[in-house]
């Protein structure tokens, strides 16, 4: 989906984190003929700063303790139909394990999700988060293929990005609609021309034989697994390919599995009206009066109000853009993954209301991958590659107007925006591989499903849908009453207390088990 709508199932990223902040050697390509890489050393070296691609910023800062993040380069094969063909070089980023060498478990790999996240900036970023479960493991993330330093792949350049992200989302009219495609084909072309050779490998399946060879070269006889977003889904397209081989896995922010993209697209426009919802009645029902609104409609209705003022009258956002109809949208969107920064969106709003759009529109950067020197990370080329490459379906103008009505009641405020982004695989070079991943895990260990009941992205509904699909006896649901994307970095007490006892003591809760 190039046209700017939120990932399919991105987690919060550090990218947001670091632009929010304003508000308040890893990758080489090789060729490899006969070499076994299963049995590849890695040579781990202190961490450089993240290239642009994953999202720049600083290297990571030094562990409690002084110990220090270290990175290396994992070779493997372009082309997992030819495993002696040419390789390609993925970046990982490791945090030895803090507790006794005798109580160590083995390496624990996070995918924080996306697609086209960079496990590279992530991990440090919500490194504390994780420090109970650095004690018997080694924490050990990546940028998965097409992604960052791993072979990332590239479509669009800075200045090209910025009129993309500034375009219609939401056409209105017939030439509107051409517009919109036109723009998307030639991202799509910029996407081939730049990275034609890779775009053909950086299917969902490609990435989980990946994470086989990740377990193997880290010395791991099962892979420890915590997935996140779409990281779920990546988990579970490994525990289908390779059940006798997951050890102790966690998915939280569960993708449903069994959905194509429409009905993907479908889910998340109920999921953000869900969390808008949440949103305007927890500022109406404070004790002091909401400045956005005197009810929870009144809120919502200035909302779409501003929004169809901006379709045809942009106001001042980040000098010298203006803050556009989709970049408010998206920048909403971006604000309702987390309830932390329900703060910023009332600000933003506040601000737009009076004709400044600086704020939305730091949001709606943060979701693309723009940093504030206008570098963005290869995100978005990696979220559409990836997407793509997996998803069947090719949907046209004419099916999302047929569609249309059904996405406007699941959400009037955020129903165009994500049907029409279900044109961005249009004219992709490279056929779609199904119409939903196969997570089937007959025989593996079992697996913790965590699903939130205000999960805007991935809504809560998924996680039912997962531990059906992984088949009876592998998986295991927690649910969470909270707000926001994923349950873990939430901080719940009950929460963290469920997914440690797993990870570092192996205790399953009961499927069924209510956190809030």
């Amino acid at each position: 989906m190039p046209n700017p709508s939120p990932p399919r199932a991105t987690a919060l990223t550090a990218t947001a984190l670091l632009l929010l902040g304003a508000l308040a050697g890893c990758g080489d390509d090789g060729d490899s003929k006969d070499e076994d890489l299963s049995a590849q050393k890695l040579s781990w070296k202190d961490c450089p700063e993240p290239s642009a691609s994953e999202g720049g910023g600083d290297a990571p800062s030094p562990l409690p303790g002084g110990d220090t993040w270290k990175c290396a380069t994992l070779k493997a094969p372009l082309d997992w139909d030819k495993p002696k063909g040419d390789t390609i070089g993925l970046a990982l980023i490791r945090a030895e394990a803090s507790g006794p060498e005798d109580r160590r478990i083995g390496s624990l790999l996070f995918n924080f999700g996306g697609p086209g996240g960079s496990g590279i900036t992530t991990l440090p970023a919500f490194g504390q988060d994780y420090k109970q479960l650095r004690t018997r493991y080694d924490l050990v993330s990546f940028d998965p293929r097409g992604v960052g330093r791993s072979a990332g792949v590239k479509c669009e350049n800075d200045e090209q990005l910025d009129a993309y992200f500034q375009q219609d989302g939401t056409p209105d009219d017939a030439a509107e609609q051409r517009t919109l495609l036109d723009s998307t084909k030639k991202f799509n072309k910029a996407c081939e021309k730049n990275s034609g050779k890779v775009l053909p490998h950086v299917r969902t399946t490609d990435a989980a034989r990946d994470m086989d060879l990740m377990r193997q070269v880290l010395g791991d006889d099962r892979l420890h697994y915590f997935g996140i977003s779409y990281g779920t889904e990546l988990g579970g397209v490994y525990a289908h390919l390779f059940p006798k081989k997951v050890g102790r896995a966690v998915f939280d922010a569960v993708v449903d599995p069994t959905q194509n993209p429409e009905q993907g697209s479908l889910g998340q426009a109920k999921g953000f009206q869900r969390a808008l919802d949440n949103f305007a009645e927890d500022c109406t029902s404070k004790t002091q009066d909401c400045p956005l609104g005197d009810s929870t409609q009144d809120v919502k209705d200035r909302i779409a109000k501003l929004l169809k003022d901006l379709d045809g009258r942009p106001i001042p956002g980040v000098f010298p853009r203006r803050l556009t109809q989709t970049a408010a949208t998206s920048g909403i969107a971006q604000s309702l993954y987390s309830q932390e920064f329900w703060e910023y969106l009332t600000e933003g709003l506040q601000q737009a209301y009076d004709g400044d759009g600086k704020v939305l529109m730091l949001l709606s950067d943060s979701m693309n991958g723009r940093d504030q020197d206008g570098e963005y990370s290869n995100i978005s080329a990696a979220n559409v590659s990836i997407s793509c490459a997996d998803d069947k379906p090719r949907y046209t103008t004419a099916d999302v107007r047929a569609k249309l009505p059904e996405f406007r009641k699941a959400s009037p405020l955020f129903g165009d925006y994500l049907a029409w982004g279900m044109v961005g695989c249009t004219d992709w070079t490279v056929a779609g591989a199904a119409d939903h991943p196969d997570v089937s895990a007959a025989g593996s260990a079992p697996i913790l499903v965590v699903g939130n009941t205000g999960d805007p992205a991935t809504p809560y509904e998924g996680a039912r849908k997962m531990v059906d699909a992984l088949g009876k006896g592998v998986g295991a649901e927690l649910t969470y009453k909270g707000q926001g994307h994923g349950a873990y970095d939430s901080g719940n007490k009950c929460v963290r207390d469920a997914v440690n006892g797993y990870l570092l003591n192996g205790r399953v809760p009961s499927t069924g088990t209510v956190c809030s």
